[in-house]
């Protein structure tokens, strides 16, 4: 009777995704360790294949499965078959305590590559071919990195693309950063409206972009806090970018920009710089008017409720500061918000002061895009004097002993470049007619033009712009008497005073 052949297992593995995903790698290491097995006489009971696992690491799925089925039958000495020593792992360590680890789980280490011993010449061999392996990894390592750092000093980004971007391939490009819309413009319009303070705080950004339907939100319905922040402060929205890790400096993208590098500046001005009340949390769209009307007789903003009468329940705003002449004395929503209406229609400026206006607006759009030649030297003069001020910090680079000192330098050239930038930005542009500048301008006065009626249409987030645009402070209303006089942000100042003389505005 013919004895039992030995059994056998495979382990197969690739690390790159291509191979899974082409087929190349594991189906031909299984074929050429089924051919060693026919072979040797081996049975093979078990394959154990990993698939895009680096060799690296040494805790994998498949080896885990793998040295359990070898410690349940650890009698039967079962042969482990591995194609190449490099497919067992990557390097001189993790080769080392795999190779213990399936000879103290029973199994024995075979592959048609390589002759596995016991004795010092075969354990020289085999730590050899550990080594060279290792090597190869490494150097792979170190060839991706150096075409990715290439590809990104050639300004085209190769990292996970963030929300607006996606990555496409275009013609001798490669694959390179593109708008995703309407992602791009909803990005877009969150940003430019924080670095114009449309929005105040982040808070009202993430408002913004939980509003909108086709943003990526959580299970809540919410947009993280943490990703609002992320979003402000990427420099590549503005089609610039950095890489400290790889010693890449500022760099110009090959891709569209979301917004300009001056307006990526303004945010993180206004992120860094002088600090921002928190929005309220206590503004609803019951009561619009909340914090932002305050007591005559003691200047405390109102507060607002609901009261219960016999067929339901009423809107008051009222003075709760004891001590007050009027404290605990109720205002109906309702006649507070129509005279706060009617202030409004006041101040609304006319439509032939509209008319004219809007017809300034275009004169000096055209004035200012034809005085070219002395805007684009003195933009010209101070890139100069930025060049000069970073080859002076890098003379002083040079000879600087003191870490610290050398830190503050490149600090300062980096704030230099950022301003060369910007000036770059302008100098670019200087000249042409920004149709888009022209259209954000006429925008903004068609809102100075018609308060009234985006205060009446418009939802909390509109109405509470309203306020903000409108009036320079909060304004101060008594019981007895109404509102007093408004003072008017600067905007409506200019236009009452310049309607004094031409009768500008709704009588």
């Amino acid at each position: 009777m013919k004895n039992a052949a030995k059994k056998a297992v495979i382990y197969c593995r690739v690390s790159s995704p291509e191979q899974v995903k082409n087929g190349h790698g594991l189906s031909s290491q299984e074929t050429r360790c089924r051919e060693f097995a026919r072979h040797k006489k081996l049975e093979v009971v078990e394959v154990f294949s990993e698939e895009g696992i680096s060799g690296s690491l040494i805790d994998r799925p498949a080896i885990t499965r793998m040295l359990d089925y070898l410690r349940q039958n650890k009698n039967e000495e079962i042969v482990v078959i591995i194609d190449d020593i490099s497919r067992l792992a990557r390097g001189v360590k993790a080769h080392l305590e795999l190779r213990i680890a399936i000879r103290d789980a029973g199994g024995v280490l075979q592959s048609p590559s390589i002759e596995f011993g016991e004795d010092s010449d075969s354990q020289l061999v085999e730590n050899l071919l550990a080594s060279v392996s290792q090597h190869q990894r490494q150097k792979n390592a170190e060839q991706v990195k150096n075409r990715m750092r290439a590809r990104l000093m050639n300004g085209y980004w190769i990292l996970c693309p963030p929300r607006g971007y996606k990555m496409e391939k275009r013609g001798t490009h490669g694959k390179m950063l593109v708008r995703d819309e309407p992602l791009a413009s909803i990005v877009q319009q969150a940003l430019e409206g924080f670095a114009s303070d449309r929005f105040s705080t982040p808070v009202e950004v993430k408002k913004y972009l939980e509003e909108q339907p086709v943003f990526p939100k959580d299970r809540k319905g919410e947009v993280h806090m943490q990703r609002v922040l992320d979003m402000l402060n990427r420099q590549l929205y503005s089609g610039y970018y950095d890489y400290p890790e790889w010693n890449i400096g500022l760099t110009k993208g090959q891709h569209e920009p979301i917004i300009s590098f001056e307006t990526y500046r303004r945010i993180q001005d206004k992120l860094h710089g002088r600090a921002k009340a928190p929005t309220r949390l206590d503004i609803s769209h019951d009561f619009p008017l909340r914090g932002f009307v305050t007591c005559d007789c003691c200047g405390v903003p109102m507060k607002s409720c609901w009261t219960k009468g016999r067929n339901g329940k009423y809107p008051y705003y009222l003075c709760q500061t004891k001590g007050c002449e009027h404290y605990g004395k109720s205002i109906k929503r309702d006649y507070l918000e129509d005279e706060f209406a009617m202030l409004l229609k006041d101040i609304t400026p006319s439509d032939s002061m509209v008319e004219m206006v809007d017809d300034m607006i275009g004169k000096l759009s055209h004035l200012k895009a034809g005085d070219v030649v002395e805007q684009r030297r003195e933009l010209q003069h101070q890139i100069d004097l930025i060049e000069k001020k970073v080859e002076q910090f890098l003379d002083r680079i040079a000879v600087a002993d003191s870490t610290i000192l050398i830190t503050s330098y490149e600090r300062q050239i980096k704030n230099l470049e950022e301003q060369r930038v910007v000036l770059q930005e302008k100098m670019q542009n200087c000249g042409e007619f920004d149709k888009a500048v022209d259209e954000t301008a006429r925008t903004a006065f068609r809102f100075f033009a018609k308060p009234y009626q985006l205060w009446v249409s418009g939802d909390i987030t509109t109405k509470r712009l309203v306020l903000k645009a409108t009036f320079a402070r909060p304004l101060a209303y008594d019981r007895k008497e109404g509102y007093r006089t408004a003072a008017l942000s600067l905007p409506f100042s200019l236009l009452r005073e310049f309607s004094d003389t031409k009768s500008g505005l709704v009588p």
